[in-house]
């Protein structure tokens, strides 16, 4: 073993840390590759002595500590270092490869934000290498791009990613590295315009997103990078209109230009560029009719418009793009009916066509996508009934709300059992809620707010057991809130998380091979190109609605059954629901004692039992709710103390308790009697002292009642007594009723005579 050259046991799942003897004693070993694995601890300092070693890739690993400055300085051979992805921690200074006059290739990636590359120390360094590719994302760098760059002039890949690097854009990083294919520089703080470029037909793939880039783009831009294929310019600052020339770009396959000021009308070229497979050009101010007769991307999969003011209807060109996965034209000016065609895209994953003005009813064709996991019509004008979606079977999340829908719920409805979000509030939907969205087992989030539903809220929605928010606001419920609710988790997720989290689909696509040697190694390019729609709903808590969108939709629970007529007891099961955060029972009819278990709602931020038939006391325990942030009991017939102010129930003021009339305490300037401060006084006593206290003396009361109206009809005479117009009108009107009344009596016996005669 002591004549290894080249060592690979990468992807294994291995683990344990690297033992002193072993790998140390390979003195003659030039290729050591251990990525993929679980291995841990910290390097070994006797590695150093592996002088001859020409690639080291540890990524991928659960290495941490210290990378010791002693150790690479004596690897002068290496070629090829990567220490990608690991739990390395401190400073680390890129000087130590200074005499590495073969290094070529540098990576390393971190996702523990505690490792640090110093690149500046000391300053002025200049390297004997040229490096082909450098990887440096999430390294912490800040300040100007390396100053040790300005000496590379066979560069082929470079990723700084994920720093805070500021200045303007490197054009002279382009210009001194004519092989340069890869440049990454997303996510930093790059400012100012872009400049003209000298042609570079090398470069293919250019991601500048999410810096503060500003001005608009050269109208010469496809001449500047005439091969481009992959172009992310999204969350910027760019302005004006888009450049016919892009579309010149003959071998784009992905273009990006969210999140900036652009304006005007899309070029109508690049609307029929032969290989654009990515098009998203979401949240800026583009214009006119996007799907006119020059829209012909054959090869597009993913279609972003949203949030611009593109007008017009679906026309059938969309057809043409026949291998669409992705449509999303939400937010915009777009009109017409939803055409029965769209049922024979048959790729399509996501179909988003919110906020809108489309009209008519949903086609039932659209039941046909098979594969669709997100739908969204909200916000529009369609009607008639709900189409039957049982066949989606992949479907995920259902947006309806918003519409003009009518009619029952479908009871074959859904079929679905990865179906997470159902929101189809603010509709005109009556009848009661179908048996058959107890088969949604997977549901989590599940809105029928703001329709025309009656009837029990049915015990089969305990079966959805999954389910975090739930709102059956503003209905026409009756019956009495089902026990089992507390057997709903509404946010108690133990083992399932990050089912709303936005996942990303990087496209990757594998570089020439960047190091040969016993081990052939390729550097892979990958995007970070979000291809799942985010979720987004709206649900109603410490009296605000608010929206929650994507990943913060794993923890937001709540249950909302206000303005309904519910009655009954409010179920003490609802008390083991510890883990939700709001909880509306407000505006019905229910009645009874606020139950005591409530207290061990310990994560509830809103709770609102105002505007029912609550009697009793308020529970002394709920003070011990440190979370509290709104709690209402007013318009109920609840009695006794209001709870001591401190606490949560400190931030309460008199609006929580308002119109409980036999509730007393400094908060409400009300003070306890003693029959009501003792809780070993009788109760009898105390109800007939209450009943004394609010008493009324009718004496009183009708003596007023008499006085008021003789006021009143003296003030209305003396009106007319002043002012001699008004009199005259009040006799014109007087004599008018009387000569009404005189006719209508007259014709009225007139044709009862004539009815008995005949």
């Amino acid at each position: 073993m002591s004549s290894l050259k080249s060592l690979s046991l990468a992807q294994n799942y291995l683990n344990g840390s690297l033992a002193n003897q072993g790998f140390c004693q390979l003195n003659k070993l030039q290729e050591l590759d251990l990525n993929s694995n679980f291995f841990q601890g910290i390097l070994p300092p006797c590695l150093n002595n592996l002088t001859s070693l020409r690639l080291l890739d540890l990524s991928h690993n659960l290495f941490s500590g210290n990378v010791s400055s002693s150790l690479l300085p004596s690897l002068t051979s290496l070629e090829y270092i990567d220490l990608s992805y690991n739990l390395f921690e401190g400073p680390f200074s890129f000087s130590s490869f200074a005499n590495h006059s073969n290094l070529q290739v540098v990576i390393h990636g971190s996702d523990n934000n505690k490792f640090e590359i110093e690149t500046e120390y000391p300053v002025g360094w200049v390297p004997l290498f040229q490096l082909k590719a450098l990887m440096l994302s999430n390294c912490k760098l800040i300040g100007d791009l390396p100053g040790f760059l300005r000496y590379q002039f066979r560069l082929t890949m470079v990723d700084l990613s994920h720093n805070n690097l500021t200045g303007s854009f490197p054009n002279w990083l382009l210009e001194n590295n004519t092989r340069l294919e890869y440049l990454v520089l997303r996510n930093n703080s790059l400012m100012g315009q872009l400049l003209p470029l000298k042609p570079n037909s090398r470069i293919t793939s250019l991601d500048i997103s999410d810096n503060r880039l500003v001005g608009e783009l050269q109208q010469n831009v496809a001449n500047m990078i005439p091969n481009i294929e992959y172009l992310n310019l999204s969350n910027n600052g760019f302005e004006g209109i888009l450049p016919s020339s892009i579309a010149e770009m003959s071998s784009l396959w992905s273009l990006d230009l969210s999140a900036n000021s652009f304006l005007g009308e899309v070029p109508k070229k690049l609307l029929a560029a032969k290989y654009l497979a990515f098009l998203k050009l979401s949240n800026n101010k583009f214009h006119g009719e996007i799907f006119s007769r020059d829209f012909n991307l054959t090869s597009l999969e993913f279609l972003y418009l949203d949030n611009n003011q593109f007008r017009g209807t679906l026309s059938n060109v969309i057809s043409r793009s026949s291998w669409l996965l992705v449509l999303d034209v939400s937010n915009n000016n777009m009109s017409g009916e939803i055409p029965s065609w769209i049922g024979n895209m048959t790729y399509l994953t996501t179909l988003v066509l919110g906020n809108n003005s489309f009209k008519g009813k949903l086609p039932p064709e659209i039941s046909q996508l098979q594969w669709l996991e997100f739908l969204d019509v909200s916000q529009n004008t369609l009607s008639g009934s709900l189409p039957s979606l049982k066949s989606m079977e992949y479907l995920k999340h259902l947006h309806l709300q918003g519409n003009m829908f009518t009619g029952l719920i479908p009871r074959y409805f859904l079929n679905s059992s990865n179906l997470l979000t159902l929101d189809i509030r603010d509709n005109r939907l009556f009848g009661s809620i179908p048996n058959s969205i107890s088969r949604l087992l997977e549901l989590r989030i599940f809105l029928l707010r703001g329709n025309l539903l009656s009837g029990f809220i049915p015990n089969q929605l305990c079966h959805l057991t999954k389910i975090s928010l739930m709102d059956l606001s503003n209905n026409n419920f009756s019956g009495s809130i089902p026990k089992c609710f507390g057997h709903i988790r509404f946010g108690d997720f133990k083992t399932e998380h990050n089912v709303y989290k936005p996942m990303f689909n990087p496209y990757s696509r594998s570089a020439p091979s960047i190091y040969t040697g016993y081990l052939v190694k390729y550097l892979v390019f990958s995007t970070e190109e979000q291809h799942d729609e985010v979720d987004e709903v709206e649900f109603v808590t410490k009296n605000r609605s608010s929206s929650y969108r994507g990943g913060i939709l794993d923890f937001m629970s709540g249950l909302d059954l206000s303005c309904n007529n519910l009655t009954g007891e409010i179920p003490h099961e609802l008390g083991i629901l510890s883990s939700i955060l709001a909880l509306n029972l407000s505006h019905n009819q229910l009645k009874g004692s606020i139950p005591k278990s409530f207290s061990k709602l310990s994560q509830i931020e809103s709770l609102d039992l105002s505007y029912n038939k609550l009697s009793g006391e308020i529970p002394p325990e709920l003070i011990g709710l440190n979370f509290l942030e709104v709690f209402n009991v007013a318009h109920n017939n609840i009695s006794g103390r209001v709870p001591d102010m401190k606490e949560q129930f400190g931030t309460f003021g008199e609006s929580s308790y308002e119109d409980n009339p036999f509730l007393c305490g400094p908060m409400l300037k009300r003070k306890c009697n003693t029959s009501i401060e003792s809780p070993n006084s009788p109760s009898q006593p105390s109800q007939e002292s209450e009943a004394k206290r609010y008493d009324i003396d009718h004496v009183v009361f009708f003596a007023s009642f008499v006085a008021s109206y003789i006021m009143i009809l003296l003030g209305f005479a003396a009106i007319l007594y002043i002012n001699p117009y008004w009199r005259q009108r009040w006799f014109n009107f007087i004599e008018e009723c009387i000569y009404f009344c005189y006719y209508f009596a007259f014709d009225t016996h007139s044709k009862l005579l004539a009815y008995l005669y005949n």
